[in-house]
């Protein structure tokens, strides 16, 4: 298993469910489901990052472009639960900044 996405209602946010690695033959995947949730869900998004082991470069500039649409349409986007290797990358890069990140989805609804 590569990428499996799952995405659901959680009060008035969407959650999108990451599971598996993001890299440049995934990304693409993630970042059209994200597109999708913003326009037929709304712009308040959480990315659940549970279950995501793997992200490179490619892998950040979607939560970028996540970011930008989000907050280009009123909302936001918060990230929740990343195991330490993409905390890691997320606090290296210092996108963690920009993109909240919770400890778990309830959290990051709750911030939204």
């Amino acid at each position: 298993m590569k990428l499996r996405l799952a995405r659901r209602a959680v009060g008035d946010a969407v959650v999108v469910a990451v599971e598996g690695e993001l890299d440049l033959f995934t990304a693409p995947f993630l970042r059209d489901e994200v597109r999708d949730a913003i326009k037929l869900d709304g712009s308040r998004l959480v990315l659940d990052l549970t279950s995501l082991s793997f992200m490179d470069s490619s892998g950040l500039s979607v939560l970028i472009e996540a970011w930008r649409l989000a907050t280009g349409q009123g909302g936001g986007v918060c990230l929740a639960a990343p195991q330490a290797p993409v905390a890691r990358i997320l606090r290296t890069t210092g996108l963690d900044r920009r993109i909240k990140v919770y400890p778990d989805v309830g959290a990051a609804v709750e911030a939204l």
